[in-house]
């Protein structure tokens, strides 16, 4: 498993997150009126804090959050905040660690505030986290990159630039950032994980195994390692191994709810729906927290979808919204209305996707979230009703919403949204058949989205370029990834024309014979 906090699924189009933590050190600062312990040792990002026990909390933390156990560190951070309530770093590892979203906002919230109490490395980095909280990439590279300036010999500074390095998809530099960690820390374990899933990422297993074995020879009594190694597996297809290594995960904590969640994967693939859904009770029969709950229903959203029951699906996105409406969670209650219009599209109900989609970016705007997340939700805005006047057949007002959307990106420059921008155009111009145009568009778009690699499927196959076609159908047919909802609308449409194609292949390699 990466790191990802709480759910963040939900609120992936809307607002570009990263994680953070960082580093241990001594030297003496002072801050206002007090006198703080700011440790500053060998060239590491300084620990800003009045209280040697909630430094000690703090670290304690840090290490479980490390190795992904978030709920384990929660307990932590807060005795490190209890102990000192100006301790900003604390604030933002709770943050990030947090298992709702609202948990998340507040303490981050927090965190900027304190920011002014803290050494310039914890401000930068804290302003890094707000600058991907509000989907504002420029602003976040630039502070990890004066980050990385400042402390070039702290492995957590690189792991951070590296994360959002990984989260632009520019996977050789976030390789590099990470290989550069592990080089200051050779222990430093979550590095090698997450160069596992960098690689992973660009199709090198071989590669992205040697990464993972040696995460597991680092940490080998902790249940992560055996984790990642397994949604490895699942990626490759190797179905039987993969659920080995997650109840290996398992066996070493039995509370290590990811591994539920990877397991029922596998047996979604294998067309064990029933045996998936088993799975996932296991995690909301023992749920410690909202953010567990929230996870365990949304991967039997993703079971009812691949499945074809999107009532049922449906059913479960309520259960969802009335987790975070029971704590007045907006984030989470307007991301559950993103993905209700999803499935409403796909069911061709248009109109009442479209009304969800408005109740989710009323929910923002009403919410106390940033300015910055409300105008990204209006920019979102544009592209969902883009996507449902394609689905109409009303390709002016798509197209007229799609130049909204485009004009936005470009001022923001985010790439992620740049991508999203290309993956629009690509959309109507397949509505409308220009299969040269959308494939050169959906070239651009998100490729680590299966639905993507199932739309350049289609773009090529109404071309003369049928190896293409074939590549990408199997890439999306075969994309193995963990529950996710656009891997769910496409599965099983791509194996069917997966396997068209292969008898096709077949056929003409015999003809040549």
């Amino acid at each position: 498993m990466r790191r990802n906090g709480f759910n963040r699924s939900v609120l992936s189009a809307i607002v570009v997150l990263s994680t953070a933590m960082f580093g241990t050190s001594c030297n003496r600062a002072s801050v206002g009126h007090k006198s703080v312990s700011a440790s500053s040792d060998g060239g590491k990002i300084p620990i800003t804090t009045k209280s040697e026990d909630a430094k000690k909390e703090f670290q304690q933390g840090r290490e479980l959050s490390e190795k992904l156990l978030a709920q384990d560190s929660l307990q932590h951070f807060d005795k490190a905040i209890a102990l000192d309530p100006d301790f900003a770093s604390a604030e933002l590892a709770r943050a990030n660690a947090s298992a709702t979203a609202k948990e998340f906002f507040e303490h981050l919230k927090r965190a900027v505030t304190l920011g002014e109490k803290a050494s310039d490395g914890e401000r930068l980095l804290i302003l890094a986290n707000q600058a991907g909280a509000n989907g504002d990439a420029v602003k976040q590279k630039e502070y990890l990159n004066k980050l990385v300036a400042a402390y070039p010999n702290d492995e957590r500074a690189h792991f951070n630039l590296g994360g959002y390095h990984f989260a632009q998809q520019d996977f050789d530099q976030a390789i590099e950032h990470y290989k550069k960690a592990t080089e200051l820390a050779p222990n430093y374990s979550p590095a090698y994980n997450i160069i596992g899933y960098a690689y992973r990422q660009q199709g090198d297993y071989t590669k992205a195994e040697e990464a993972f074995r040696k995460y597991i020879e680092l940490i080998p009594n902790d249940p992560n390692p055996y984790d990642s190694y397994a949604e490895l597996l699942l990626k490759m297809g190797r179905f039987d191994e993969s659920i080995v290594e997650y109840r290996k995960a398992l066996s070493v904590d039995s509370k290590f709810f990811p591994s539920r969640l990877g397991i029922a994967a596998n047996l979604t693939y294998m067309d064990k729906p029933d045996a998936a859904v088993t799975e996932l009770k296991k995690i909301t029969d023992n749920a410690r927290s909202d953010g567990e709950r929230r996870a365990a229903l949304f991967a039997m959203t993703v079971v009812e979808v691949d499945g074809g029951q999107m009532n049922k699906a449906l059913k479960e996105m309520d259960k969802q919204y009335a987790l975070g409406e029971e704590k007045k969670d907006s984030a989470a209650m307007a991301g559950d209305l993103q993905a209700k219009g999803n499935i409403l599209i796909e069911m061709q109900k248009y109109d009442e996707a479209k009304k969800q989609f408005e109740r989710s970016l009323q929910l923002f705007q009403d919410s106390t979230l940033s300015r910055e997340i409300k105008d990204n939700a209006k920019l979102l805005h544009h592209y969902n009703l883009s996507r449902v006047a394609v689905e109409k057949k009303d390709y002016a007002a798509a197209k007229i919403e799609a130049e909204e959307f485009r004009k936005g990106t470009d001022a923001s420059r985010n790439p992620v949204q740049v991508r999203q921008a290309h993956e629009l155009v690509g959309i109507i111009a397949l509505a409308e058949k220009d299969y040269g145009k959308a494939a050169t568009e959906l070239q651009q778009a998100n490729l680590q989205d299966p639905r993507n690699l199932y739309r350049l499927c289609q773009a090529y196959g109404e071309t003369s370029e049928t190896v293409k076609a074939h590549d990408y159908c199997e890439k999306a047919a075969r994309f193995n990834s963990l529950p996710q909802l656009n891997y769910a609308f496409i599965r099983k449409e791509a194996q069917k024309k997966l396997a068209v194609k292969n008898v096709t292949s077949r056929a003409e390699s015999s003809t040549l014979e």
